[in-house]
């Protein structure tokens, strides 16, 4: 389950960067719950075709986030925001970053 939400962190993040068919492909497994079988069966290939795009597309997520590091630098102000003691600063501070 930590990697389903961390994969689909990475989408949201990184998506844009993807072409039309990556996305496509990522939102029908990962979100549309779609096996490889019915995307197989709706884009007329291989259900092996289907897994090697799909694990291509997490490689490419994640090398964009090992270069990047946009989540995990997130992260990190996150929880140095929620260390803060002053209410009003921390609500500040996470409302501009959630925007």
């Amino acid at each position: 389950m930590e990697e389903f939400i961390y994969l689909n962190e990475l989408f949201d993040c990184y998506g844009d960067l993807l072409n039309d068919k990556q996305k496509e492909y990522f939102i029908d497994y990962y979100q549309n719950n779609l096996s490889l079988a019915e995307m197989a069966t709706n884009y007329d290939v291989s259900r092996n075709a289907i897994h090697k795009q799909i694990k291509r597309i997490v490689e490419i997520l994640e090398n964009y986030e090992s270069k990047l590091k946009i989540i995990s630098k997130n992260n990190d102000i996150m929880d140095l925001i929620k260390s803060l003691n002053n209410d009003k600063l921390l609500s500040e501070i996470e409302r501009i970053i959630e925007g």
